[in-house]
């Protein structure tokens, strides 16, 4: 059996810590989820997850933070930042610093399975 990819979901927000690892294997990947980015830092996660879903505005350390905090270590890891406190003139911006997908909740799960398949280059 091929190992699952390991998707590292960072929110502050327990709804979503509880309902997106669901789904995330319902759709076949391993999911782990963390309350802050200092805890996603904290784990052995960090240098085995294959994408991170990332809340951008989160007490202590931002979502955009902890982008910057990981690029700083040298780890590369694809990026699918979601955030209910956006507007549009931020997606590009973050996407230009490396993000593959900013996702405004609430959003479906086909955008969200659509933006982890592009984060890992599957079809």
């Amino acid at each position: 059996m091929a190992e699952r990819s390991l998707i590292a979901v960072v929110d502050d927000d327990e709804s979503v810590r509880e309902s997106l690892p669901d789904l995330l294997r319902e759709f076949g990947f391993a999911a782990q989820a963390f309350a802050s980015a200092e805890a996603f830092l904290a784990s052995s996660c960090v240098g085995e997850a294959h994408c991170l879903i990332l809340d951008m505005c989160m007490p202590g350390m931002s979502g955009r933070e902890l982008q910057r905090e990981l690029v700083r270590r040298w780890h590369t890891v694809p990026i699918v930042f979601i955030t209910a406190h956006g507007d549009e003139a931020l997606r590009p911006r973050v996407l230009e610093q490396g993000a593959v997908e900013c996702l405004f909740k609430p959003f479906s799960d086909t955008a969200l399975l659509g933006a982890i398949r592009a984060a890992l280059h599957l079809k």
